[in-house]
């Protein structure tokens, strides 16, 4: 049933806000459709649908398209879809060595992008606040509308998604990341804080590698290593919002040193700085740029080939680990892996294939990232928009 009966102004503002909700999800993943087609889409009454279309319209979130005549007889259909632009989720990344922002529309358009380099990771928080209030700037300047704001941080954050629990990369804690964003765009309490590798998972199934995936392990590579489990088409969060929290498992080298004050984590032996120890090379100004400085080399000088060999044996022993236990169909690798390619994902899916003793486990296709660093970013700015596709915000 459609359209439930109340009385109360709070409810009805909430079933308009649901209703439109489902209109705006069926432009988005349908395409442009007319009222009629709306209707039967969305399992709205016709008057419904023509109310909140014309709502939508008059607010420049939709527009008209040609018309199109079905047959001979009455009256061509009218057929509407998202007008890019106005209303858009904003969405940042704070990491060791840069900040990221980027803003999609409710179409899935990315309407900026800005990344700005950070020397001293003591300097991100303040480097981050920096980009947002640059980036409501511009947002205004252009016209566009944010609907809300998430920061995407590698780290553990608690239920309220607003306060950092634990970055043992990054010096953030608390809710300081969200403050200081809200404060950039002059809100109260509307920034969202999120791991930076569930928003990689979101961006890569809506906007890259995973987008024909409805189990998808997604895994981003930096310093630190994060993963985000998609299962059929949703986040996995676990119980506290903690799952894929996979760079401090005990899966590398018994000896080596973590960031994190231990010794044998993963990230100690597929992190970026682990790989550059290999291979005996320096950190240039981005992971990507550094990922494909040690592609280049590898191709000549077989020592660097070699540890690049290595880390991808270890990526892959730590990925039969957690791929038996969560069990995607596709492993997407992200952040400084994509550069490196079949350099470090053919060692991985040697091992992966071997480390299965049932014969009808499959070990799950390895894909690299197609969106690079900007991935949390552009996940983060999914989540910001998705309270309006949900129905929980309402539009500007």
């Amino acid at each position: 049933m459609d359209e439930a009966r109340t009385t109360g102004g709070a409810g009805a503002e909430l079933l308009r806000r649901r209703n439109a909700a489902s209109v705006l999800r069926s432009l988005r993943s349908d395409g442009p459709a007319s009222r009629a087609e709306l209707a039967a889409r969305t399992g709205l009454a016709k008057a419904t649908v023509g109310t909140i279309v014309g709502g939508l319209e008059e607010s420049g979130v939709l527009r008209e398209l040609e018309q199109v005549r079905s047959g001979d007889r009455g009256r061509p259909a009218v057929r509407v879809t998202l007008e890019g632009g106005r209303p858009v989720g904003v969405g940042f990344e704070a990491n060791v060595e840069y900040v990221a922002a980027v803003a999609v529309d409710l179409a899935g358009a990315v309407r900026l992008r800005r990344t700005r380099p950070v020397a001293d990771v003591a300097d991100v928080a303040d480097a981050l606040c920096g980009l947002a209030a640059e980036v409501a700037i511009l947002l205004a300047g252009d016209g566009l509308v944010p609907v809300g704001a998430t920061v995407a941080v590698p780290g553990l954050i608690e239920p309220d998604d607003r306060t950092i629990s634990w970055t043992p990369n990054l010096p953030l804690a608390g809710t300081a990341v969200a403050e200081g964003v809200d404060a950039a765009f002059g809100w109260r309490d509307r920034v969202r804080v999120s791991n930076d590798a569930d928003c990689g998972a979101l961006a890569e199934l809506h906007h890259g590698a995973g987008r024909d995936v409805e189990h998808l392990l997604y895994l981003t590579g930096d310093v630190g290593i994060g993963a985000g489990l998609v299962e059929a088409g949703r986040l996995v969060r676990g119980a506290r919002g903690f799952a894929g929290e996979v760079g401090h498992l005990l899966l590398g080298e018994p000896g080596a040193a973590c960031g994190c004050g231990r010794r044998g984590c993963w990230e100690a032996s597929v992190g970026l700085h682990a790989l550059l120890e290999r291979v005996g090379m320096a950190e240039l100004a981005t992971p990507r740029e550094t990922a494909e400085a040690i592609a280049a080399a590898a191709l000549e000088d077989p020592a660097v080939r070699a540890g690049v060999v290595a880390s991808g044996e270890w990526l892959g022993r730590g990925l039969a680990v957690v791929c038996g236990v969560v069990d995607p169909s596709v492993v997407v690798l992200g952040g400084y892996f994509a550069p490196l390619g079949e350099l470090v994902l053919g060692p991985a899916r040697a091992v992966l294939t071997d480390a299965f003793a049932a014969p009808v486990q499959v070990a799950p296709e390895l894909r690299v990232g197609a969106l690079g660093t900007e991935a949390a970013a552009l996940g983060a700015a999914e989540r910001a928009v998705a309270g309006v596709l949900a129905g929980h915000t309402d539009l500007p």
